[in-house]
């Protein structure tokens, strides 16, 4: 008989505990951030109190805030893929430049529906800052179009509109990660038609950096 028999069934509820308790953290910290808490005033006791546990108990699953701060901010990111995965399913764009203008007009949204995102990706107010972990940042834009988010888009690009992809469109990829960036910052920082009038202006650039040559 297995010596690991008799542990199996111990496990799945320890487990399924641990996901309750990373969930509750999650929920906690998202919940401060959009009754607008900023991100740098955040504390791992802030958090711990209102997801009812103690400090101790928050440090067992994240070794500090940034942690808690980047797994949330994780987790946004995947819903929001999953979110456009939906839209793109109920009808695909028919052009590049339709396309892009989905993704910069779903994350707008997503942005719009979820306030402790939009705090952690952009802070609050003109110049906010980022509380997201620069190694975090890097790793879904990354350098050159290396990153998961760049590298996703790329592969649509390539996939659904047969392009072929060079270097130097990776290069104006990074370019135009990085505008849109800063303009959805800038635009969220705003209100109203002049955020929309941003919004538009970001997404003609981008589509201009990419294919406008």
């Amino acid at each position: 008989m297995s010596t690991f028999a008799p542990t199996s069934p111990r496990r799945a509820p320890l487990q399924e505990r641990s996901h309750e308790t990373v969930a509750r953290v999650h929920a906690a910290a998202g919940r401060l951030l959009a009754r607008g808490v900023p991100a740098h005033g955040l504390t791992t006791a802030m958090i711990a109190a209102e997801a009812g546990l103690s400090v101790g108990g928050l440090y067992r699953f994240f070794p500090d805030k940034q942690a808690v701060i980047d797994a949330i901010a994780v987790a946004h990111l995947e819903r929001f893929q999953e979110v456009l995965a939906g839209v793109m399913m109920a009808g695909f764009p028919d052009t590049p430049a339709a396309f892009l203008a989905v993704v910069v007009d779903g994350f707008a949204a997503y942005l719009e529906a979820n306030a402790d995102f939009r705090t952690l990706a952009y802070g609050t107010g003109e110049g906010g800052a980022r509380a997201i972990s620069l190694s975090l940042f890097e790793q879904q834009l990354g350098d050159g179009g290396a990153g998961e988010i760049a590298a996703n888009l790329r592969g649509f690009l390539e996939g659904m509109f047969g392009l072929t992809l060079d270097a130097a469109f990776d290069f104006r990829l990074r370019i135009a990660a990085e505008i849109g960036d800063r303009l959805i910052g800038h635009a969220f920082a705003r209100e109203g038609e002049e955020r929309q009038r941003i919004l538009l202006e970001a997404k003609e650039l981008i589509n201009y950096c990419l294919f406008g040559r």
